[in-house]
């Protein structure tokens, strides 16, 4: 009798072993760490094995037990589906919180604002200051030809086509889709309307941007921009020389910030100076006021433009009104 009853209370507890482990593991996957609610940035690296990220919970004291989390993971078939990118956790979430957060990407998103008027180079480095991207892996897409057929763009760089706009991006995203995420915005305020005005004035898309990149270096006034944009395609039509001062500095190496004549003189393809026409490409990325103003010109006879110091510029006919202004404005003549 004795025998059987020893054999009862070991069945019993064969049976009840399965459901108290059972219990233990709900109570580890819905109960936090602690309750202080203390805040932890963790990052998760593209291509990082899940068991390897449960370990670096473990040591930020954000889970116990990394292996039954990496276990129960793999159970739900979510071990696969973590995002990379930058997480904000805090110590009183729970497992099943901390393994939702990872599968659906709910990743710290980063602001980055580009302004309008930079250029590839100074746009990869502000990718690179706020930790989004090394800025000369930035620089060697923006002019991969590969990249570039991918993205249905003519010219040499994606210089022009990288919308001036504020953008939330994930720290870890390839820099790859973030300059896709751009040149996306790009197409999508180019619309269709504005598409159908350059092809009435005879211009292909990289001659659009190429002006009003041009535009926007010019000038940072809104309203002056179609006229600025009407003194290009005066002296498009005329087959004068556009003599812009921006294009020769893009073009060169070592702009120390003081334009010589020497700069003027030099024979880059970007020297309008020198070379007639439009010059290769874009050397800025424009914001949708100089696209527009390109589109839209001013209708004039304006041939010359001259800053006025104050952010503007006075506008001119003929050369000897341009130089009377010249003297005014930039030599204190009167």
């Amino acid at each position: 009798m004795r025998l059987v009853r020893t054999l009862l209370r070991l069945f019993c507890l064969l049976l009840l072993a399965p459901v108290c482990a059972g219990f233990a593991v709900i109570l580890y996957y819905h109960l936090p760490y602690d309750r202080q609610a203390r805040e932890v940035a963790f990052s998760v690296q593209r291509g990082e094995p899940f068991r390897e990220i449960s370990r670096n919970l473990a040591e930020e004291e954000l889970l116990r037990f990394p292996d039954l989390f990496t276990v129960l993971a793999r159970l739900q078939g979510l071990d696969q589906q973590v995002k990379a990118g930058e997480y904000l956790f805090d110590s009183s979430w729970n497992p099943a919180g901390i393994l939702g957060a990872l599968s659906h990407g709910r990743v710290v998103l980063q602001k980055l604002t580009v302004p309008e008027g930079l250029t590839v180079r100074q746009i990869s480095a502000l990718m690179g200051l706020q930790g989004l991207a090394e800025p000369g892996e930035v620089l060697a897409l923006s002019r991969d030809p590969e990249f570039l057929r991918e993205l249905g763009l003519e010219g040499a760089s994606l210089e022009g086509f990288l919308f001036p706009d504020t953008y939330h991006f994930a720290r870890g995203l390839p820099a790859r889709e973030m300059l896709k995420h751009m040149v996306d915005r790009f197409h999508e305020v180019y619309d269709s309307g504005m598409r159908e005005k350059q092809q009435a004035m005879g211009h292909t898309l990289l001659e659009v941007v190429t002006l009003a990149s041009i535009v926007e270096k010019e000038s940072g006034h809104g309203e002056e921009k179609p006229l600025v944009a009407s003194v290009l395609h005066n002296r498009l039509a005329r087959g004068m020389l556009l003599q812009c001062d921006p294009t020769v500095i893009y073009g060169l190496e070592d702009f120390g910030g003081r334009l010589t004549r020497s700069h003027l003189r030099t024979p880059h393809p970007y020297n309008t100076y020198v070379h007639p026409g439009l010059p290769p490409g874009p050397i800025a990325n424009p914001g949708l006021d100089s696209l527009r103003a390109v589109l839209e010109p001013e209708r004039t006879t304006y041939l010359y433009f001259v800053s006025k110091n104050d952010g503007t510029h006075h506008f001119s006919t003929n050369l000897r009104d341009h130089n009377r202004a010249v003297d005014k404005y930039q030599r204190g003549g009167r």
